[in-house]
């Protein structure tokens, strides 16, 4: 029995060493079909030395790495932790395990397992960079950056670890360090996909977006279905406003990798953009739960909310995101934004949240030196308007009747544009500019250089904190004397901007301390040009028997208080319907939701219009069925005040705590019509009550606003235009007066 049974081990033990022999043979030919990129083959191969020696490590090992690169993401993980528990030290299969867990999004876990492949091997320079990449989307960029250089030291030639240094360069905002990294990368691997990537963001961050978009295709071409690739040529598309081709790209990504972070990200804001509200939460949804601590997802889903009009809940959101990241930029500027919606959110609340803009990103930026300048007081002003309205924008149209009317014997004007699409407005703007210059595809640095050159005297932000803008060229101050005003003109915190162009109204002097600016005032804080088709329209309520009210406002705009007055109002004059118009209303979720909303009030379904996108020409004469329009508050309206008073439509306006809430007040007493703005929910009633059971009179105003406008220096362009360029040449004559004073003087 002994004899027999030692025969049959010495069998089995020859057999065992027959099967691994062929199994090195086969291995062999495996891992060089899987490094031709022959997958099916390579997993055949493995699955053939697996079934004769089932726990075969490295083939094993060979075959969850196939089923990564294949996106069988959980099928990887388990074949890898198979791995690593029959040969708990191979330091590869911790790393290789790592990447799997990077890409389902699990950074922690993916940490765990690069941590102990370095300890299982401390000079693993592969473990060392793909721990940096995981700390980077952890937001631990400083150990991220030590251990890219930490893989560069081991080895010098490494092309992984130059990318990645880049990628963290990028976030830091070290472009030109990120550049070199690239560069670096692609000296010792010219086909190295990821760098060429690279090479198109740090392209993306100067605004070359033609040189941009050849280094994605490059990319692609040697990548055809990566999933990163395909979010950044996204991201591209989206800067671009190209939103449909935006929206294919990040669904392609995640089609390939449902958990992308850039892809799930870049979906969320296009879907934003877009009205698909619903869909932009669930990406954002996606995000936070992948990663509670995504200042990003955070972020964005409190811009979901806002575009529902939640704006505690979508501020609540910011305040998380800037709790882990201080200095998240778009969420400070979210913040800027939507403090304008909050009643409680007084002048004080509101500077506060710009100052904070300043102090952690502003005021770090390098400020130009510029050199002297002749001080002559009655030159030929060069006037320079940085913007990304110069199209159908409503601050667009508060400036184009400016710069149809400016002396341009006095005044040269420059207008740098700084937004990517273009309009039949665009062409009107491009008319009435003396130098126009395509600032969109232009960095920072650029434009304030070209500021520069084009000997600038007073440079005017018309953006503010909104979309687009420029701001972080003003704070390098290319100019001498900078303004705010038109578009967003609620101050903008920065000590490099010199005055904010508004009223006293909007501003009163009682609060003016609180601002880093000093207020220059102008007939009304804005003014429109006349709306062409003047003829007046019959008034609603004589044809119809009932009052129609009119909100041709942002839906956003649309508090829970103001629909609380509104459904009272409503309920106190019988029969009265109310007209609801804005694009978002396209948007299901957001029209049932506005609805909801009213009928939690009490007003029927019934008594509810809601319009959605229109043309312009199609939006004015929409004012035709509305009797009365009421502002929207705490956030008033600006435009959509102006082309209702045009159109013949008084508005009922409410002063309240804030910059934000104090706009409709200045636009309908600079026209005089002092009687229609109220100072609390009960005035507001009773203004829009009173004037509803007097359909004569509003039938007389109906007829003679326009004139009424016409006749304002508010409403009169010319008029306006004259006293904006005659604080213009005050502007320039204190400056000049101050820089002699202090030999300034060329």
């Amino acid at each position: 029995m002994q004899s027999s049974g030692g025969a049959r081990a010495f069998q089995n033990a020859r057999l065992q060493k027959k099967l691994m022999k062929q199994a090195d043979a086969i291995l062999s030919a495996a891992a060089a079909a899987y490094g031709q990129g022959r997958y099916a083959e390579t997993e055949a191969l493995c699955r053939e030395i697996l079934k004769a020696i089932p726990d075969h490590v490295d083939s094993m090992h060979l075959l969850g790495m196939c089923a990564h690169d294949r996106r069988r993401l959980e099928e990887a993980q388990q074949l890898l932790e198979r791995v690593i528990e029959l040969d708990p030290r191979l330091h590869d299969a911790h790393n290789n395990l790592a990447t799997v867990h990077f890409d389902l999004g699990d950074y922690e876990e993916a940490r765990r397992c690069q941590e102990r492949a370095i300890a299982l091997k401390p000079n693993f320079a592969v473990a060392l960079t793909n721990l940096g990449n995981t700390l980077m989307h952890l937001g631990l960029y400083g150990q991220a950056l030590e251990l890219h250089e930490r893989a560069i030291k081991l080895k010098p030639d490494y092309a992984d670890a130059f990318c990645n240094r880049g990628m963290v360069e990028i976030l830091l905002g070290q472009v030109t360090r990120a550049k070199e990294s690239f560069e670096r990368a692609l000296l010792f691997q010219p086909r190295h996909a990821e760098a060429i990537v690279g090479k198109g963001m740090v392209s993306m961050e100067l605004r070359h977006h033609e040189e941009a978009a050849a280094k994605f295709a490059m990319a692609l071409a040697i990548k055809p279905d990566s999933p990163r690739i395909l979010a950044q040529r996204g991201r591209l598309s989206y800067e671009l406003q190209r939103l449909e081709q935006a929206l294919a790209d990040f669904e392609a990504a995640l089609a390939i990798s449902p958990k992308l972070e850039l892809a799930l990200r870049g979906k969320a804001q296009a879907c934003l953009v877009m009205g698909k509200t619903a869909q932009a939460m669930a990406a954002a949804t996606t995000l936070i739960e992948r990663n509670p601590r995504s200042e990003i997802g955070l972020a964005l889903m409190g811009f979901a909310y806002s575009n529902q009009g939640e704006m505690d809940a979508a501020i609540d959101y910011l305040d998380r995101a800037l709790a882990i990241r201080p200095d998240y930029g778009d969420a400070i500027r979210g913040k800027i934004f939507l403090q304008d919606y909050r009643a409680d959110a007084d002048f004080a609340v509101q500077q506060a949240v710009r100052r904070d803009w300043w102090d952690l990103i502003g005021s770090k930026l390098p400020r130009r030196e510029l050199p002297k300048r002749p001080l002559d007081p009655e030159k030929r002003i060069v006037v320079g308007y940085v913007a990304a309205e110069f199209r159908q924008h409503s601050a667009g149209l508060t400036l184009l009747p400016v710069l149809r009317h400016h002396d341009h014997a006095r005044f040269e004007i420059i207008c740098y544009y700084s937004w990517p699409g273009e309009d039949e407005y665009t062409a009107k703007f491009k008319q009435m500019a003396d130098v126009w210059v395509d600032a969109w595809q232009l960095s920072d640095d650029e434009l304030a250089d070209r500021i520069q050159a084009d000997n600038v005297d007073i440079l005017i932000d018309v953006s503010g904190h909104t979309t687009a803008n420029r701001l972080q060229v003003f704070a390098r101050k290319p100019a001498p004397i900078q303004a705010t005003g038109f578009g967003h003109a609620t101050g903008t915190g920065m000590q490099t901007m010199d005055y904010v162009l508004a009223d006293s109204i909007f501003i009163p002097p009682s609060v003016r301390h609180l601002f880093a600016e000093r207020i220059h005032d102008l007939p009304c804080l804005i003014t429109m040009e006349p709306v062409a088709d003047l003829q007046p329209s019959e008034l609603p309520m004589l044809r119809k028997g009932y009052v129609t009210f009119g909100v041709f406002n942002r839906i956003y705009k649309i508090s829970d208080d103001a629909i609380r007055v509104w459904s009272r109002l409503m309920r106190e004059v019988p029969g009265s319907k109310i007209v609801l118009k804005h694009g978002l209303l396209d948007d299901p979720l957001l029209r049932d939701g506005l609805i909801a909303r009213f009928a939690a009030q009490g007003i029927a379904e019934e008594h509810i219009t809601c319009m959605g996108s229109t043309s312009r020409n199609d939006h004015l004469l929409a004012f035709a069925n509305i009797d009365i329009s009421l502002d929207t508050f705490p956030q008033n309206g600006g435009i959509s005040t102006w082309e209702s008073l045009y159109k013949g439509v008084p508005v009922v306006a409410r002063l309240g705590n804030g910059a934000s809430s104090r706009a409709g007040a200045s636009i309908v007493t600079a026209v005089g019509l002092g009687d229609w703005v109220a100072e609390d929910d009960e005035g507001y009633i009773e203004i829009a009550r009173k004037f509803a059971t007097q359909p004569d009179h509003l039938a007389k105003l109906r007829a003679e606003l326009p004139a009424q406008i016409a006749a304002s220096p508010a409403g009169n362009v010319e008029i306006y235009t004259r006293e904006l360029e005659a604080g213009y040449r005050q502007f320039w004559r204190d400056y000049c007066a101050a820089a002699s004073e202090s030999g300034d003087a060329a």
